[in-house]
């Protein structure tokens, strides 16, 4: 591995890229599986994880006495869910935890909330919707210190369901869960851009989500399609190097070599084709490159 990393750095060096010093942590999401318990919507859901990945997370963090930042905007009713995460972390044994409350964009311009950026060791963003997420921090300060410290230094960027979604390049935020075959019958627009060349769905096997993602891939062939079911995670060093953490599985949907496709000609409505996509499914402990990083570097 250690010679693996080496020579991605000195490629991406010769290329003129950058590659984040940070690390990503992605989670699928847990929520009761009861029928009668299920949530009408993603807003409902509480994204509750177990402590494996959560543990994942706290070994990562950097510093004496690291300080994790808890942002709950994904979600509209943004205090209990922030006081969970504030208990778990706690128990875990981090114990610096702060809530950074952004409800609009111009919360997301507050210099108080971006100095709390520049002490953090890790930042977590919980579930919601995640179109809200994107909407209020999208193009924001907040988000560019973010970022600059995500390529810069060793911070942890965690997120779980809508938190994990809104973290790639090409953001699923609507769609038929148990369908998606019909074009358009799934939106996507740009996400947070932390993880290039990469669409994230969560809760994907319980949810039924392979054709909606499929459908991502066939309008961009250059996207992963990365498949997170609950209690689940992606553990991704130097932007393309993905780790796998939980209990589940991780589907990864790689159309760079498609043949062919129709989902250009077809009218809205119709069923889509694609040949020659290619699919991993990977469980806890087992690792992938991400090819659209730059194929040149893998």
């Amino acid at each position: 591995m250690a010679a693996q990393q080496k020579s991605l750095k000195k490629k991406a060096q010769h290329l003129g890229i950058s590659i984040p010093k940070g690390i990503l942590l992605a989670i699928g999401g847990k929520e009761s599986k009861s029928e009668e318990e299920r949530p009408e919507s993603q807003e409902e859901n509480n994204s509750f994880i177990s402590e494996q990945i959560l543990k994942r997370f706290v070994k990562e963090l950097k510093g004496s006495s690291p300080l994790v930042l808890v942002i709950p905007a994904a979600s509209s009713d943004p205090e209990p869910i922030a006081q969970d995460y504030i208990k778990l972390f706690r128990s875990l044994g981090a114990e610096n935890v702060q809530v950074v409350d952004i409800r609009t964009r111009e919360d997301a311009k507050d210099p108080e909330k971006l100095k709390m950026v520049d002490k953090a060791a890790g930042i977590m963003f919980t579930g919601g919707d995640q179109l809200r997420l994107t909407s209020i921090l999208g193009g924001s300060p907040f988000l560019e210190r973010i970022k600059e410290r995500y390529m810069k230094e060793k911070l942890v960027v965690a997120g779980t369901s809508a938190g994990a979604s809104a973290m790639s390049t090409n953001m699923i935020y609507k769609g038929e869960a148990q369908g998606g075959m019909l074009k358009d019958e799934m939106s996507s627009t740009a996400g947070l851009d932390l993880l290039k060349n990469v669409a994230i769905d969560t809760h994907f096997i319980d949810r039924g989500r392979i054709i909606r993602m499929a459908q991502a891939v066939a309008q961009n062939p250059g996207c992963i399609g990365i498949g997170l079911e609950e209690d689940t995670a992606i553990l991704v060093k130097n932007g393309v190097e993905v780790e796998v953490v939980g209990s589940g599985l991780v589907t990864i949907l790689d159309g760079m070599d498609i043949s062919s496709t129709d989902i250009y000609e077809i009218a809205s409505g119709d069923p889509f084709t694609i040949y020659d996509l290619k699919m991993h499914l990977l469980g806890n402990g087992k690792t992938y490159t991400i090819p659209a990083f730059n194929k040149d570097l893998t």
